[in-house]
């Protein structure tokens, strides 16, 4: 049966949904570029709602996204102090994924601009950074205490997806393999309104879900 707890974070709330589906160098230069350039790997996605894959593959609809939830993963609703859902985390036995969709330029490149800022704020709130080439171009590795992060972002049609992972450092590798997976399998759903750019792209969970949240509140 699925189950719910909820935590205050300051001012944000987090709603635990726990059914479950069937070190290199961290140097903090300032030096952000990829070791290299050019779109060396092909990959499956993310993809756009205009070119979704008919894959078979079972995807958690949240309205601006669709994802791929793993087996044994358990679900984490954060919500802001309107009771908005601001994200929902995928927790697995290696980390905890995020996947968020943004409004974008027409031209991309929005992810480059996000990137640098990303590094900036980690490094002022006392984290190791590193810069990293990845399956998509640039990725940002960060070391804060004893978690291991990792951002990823993808642009595309009128928005960018970014993801990232927060686990321990030992398993480092397999939670990076977890955020490629759950990122390959993700659709885009922008949607035809104009959004100024960064945007984030609205949540909207399944009914049982929201049901559930709903029932513990009252």
């Amino acid at each position: 049966m699925a189950l719910f707890g909820r935590r205050r974070r300051h001012e944000e709330d987090v709603d635990e949904y726990d059914d479950r589906y069937d070190e290199q160098d961290e140097g903090g230069g300032d030096d952000l570029e990829p070791e290299f350039e050019g779109d060396l790997f092909e990959y499956a996605g993310p993809h756009d709602e205009a070119d979704a894959p008919d894959d078979g593959l079972n995807r958690l609809d949240l309205g601006s996204v669709r994802l791929p939830v793993p087996d044994g993963a358990q679900l984490q609703v954060e919500m802001d102090q309107n009771r908005a859902v601001r994200a929902v985390h995928v927790v697995t036995p290696v980390g905890q994924l995020t996947v968020n969709a943004y409004a974008a330029p027409k031209s991309g490149g929005l992810w480059r601009e996000v990137c640098g800022e990303l590094a900036e704020q980690l490094r002022g709130d006392g984290a190791k950074v590193r810069s990293s080439a990845g399956e998509w171009g640039q990725e940002l590795v960060a070391a804060l205490g004893e978690v291991s992060l990792r951002f990823i972002g993808v642009d595309g049609p009128r928005w960018m997806l970014r993801g990232v992972v927060a686990g321990p450092p030992d398993l480092a590798d397999q939670s990076t393999h977890a955020l490629y997976d759950l990122v390959r399998g993700t659709v885009v759903v922008r949607g035809t309104q104009p959004m100024p750019v960064r945007t984030p792209l609205p949540i909207e969970l399944p009914p049982s879900i929201a049901q559930h949240i709903e029932a513990q509140q009252s």
